[in-house]
């Protein structure tokens, strides 16, 4: 590599970092804006109030664990709908009976929100992280399946085509062709999961659990403590990002082979 090649390189990586910054300073002008105004400054308290929250609730006894909470939930119901929605995906695209019976069911219940049902898996299964996990289990199998169904039906069929005038049998085809060409819309799909799953943290957790990000935000929400409750919300989103650039790390190292726009 060039010493020119390099220069752009580390140019470019300059450059996010400057916008990474503005976007930063520009969010935070935003923030202090809204913690002046006169019908926003209850509800949007500045920094130096915020911060100020972690230290509150972890003298409460609550931080650590409702974190803790709220990750087991999300591990496992975010895990559940993986290992199901794979091989679902796989045998809606594969046969057809298949995917004339479930698709519309999956395509109906993922359309409902999630707060609608969340009451009968409380009725059904009690309270506390049962429901909570078996909704996050839902709403995550629900997007997975049709993101990894819809990318194997995108496969050229002209591979495979050619992959059976030479001989090769299913197996051989699924292995060889399906799975590799299918691993960039299974890191989409793992993407979308994971975001549908702290999306529905808080519906899940308002199914009577005793803790969790989601429960403690509704419950400081009718206490109108506004401080704990945005650092709280922060907080989900400083997770969202960690997960983000978590598989971003994956996608980088498992689809390095993959031609994309810089």
């Amino acid at each position: 590599m060039s010493d020119e090649t390099t220069k752009k390189k580390k140019k470019v990586a300059i450059n996010d970092k400057v916008w990474l910054l503005i976007s930063l300073c520009a969010a935070l002008i935003l923030w202090y804006l809204l913690s002046l105004g006169e019908a926003t400054g209850r509800s949007f308290p500045f920094v130096n109030k915020v911060v100020p929250a972690v230290g509150t609730m972890t003298e409460r006894g609550v931080f650590w664990k409702d974190i803790k909470s709220s990750m087991l939930c999300v591990a496992a119901g975010f895990g559940l709908g993986f290992i199901t929605a794979l091989p679902v995906a796989f045998l809606m695209a594969w046969y057809m009976p298949v995917q004339k019976i479930i698709e519309p069911w999956i395509n109906f219940i993922r359309n409902i929100p999630a707060l609608a049902y969340a009451p009968l898996l409380v009725i059904t299964f009690g309270v506390g992280q049962k429901p909570a996990i078996i909704l996050i289990w839902i709403c995550t199998f629900m997007t997975m399946s049709i993101t990894i169904y819809q990318g194997i039906k995108n496969i050229d069929v002209t591979l495979i085509k050619a992959a059976r005038v030479l001989g090769a049998n299913d197996f051989d085809i699924f292995m060889k062709i399906i799975c590799p060409a299918t691993v960039p819309f299974i890191i989409t799909a793992i993407r979308l999961g994971l975001s549908a799953a702290l999306t529905t943290l808080l519906a899940a957790e308002s199914t009577g659990a005793q803790a969790g990000i989601g429960m403690r935000i509704r419950s400081l929400s009718n206490s109108f403590e506004s401080a704990p409750m945005l650092m709280y919300i922060i907080l989900l989103g400083i997770i969202g990002l960690i997960l983000v650039k978590v598989i971003d790390i994956i996608e980088r190292k498992l689809t390095g082979w993959q031609e994309k726009i810089s």
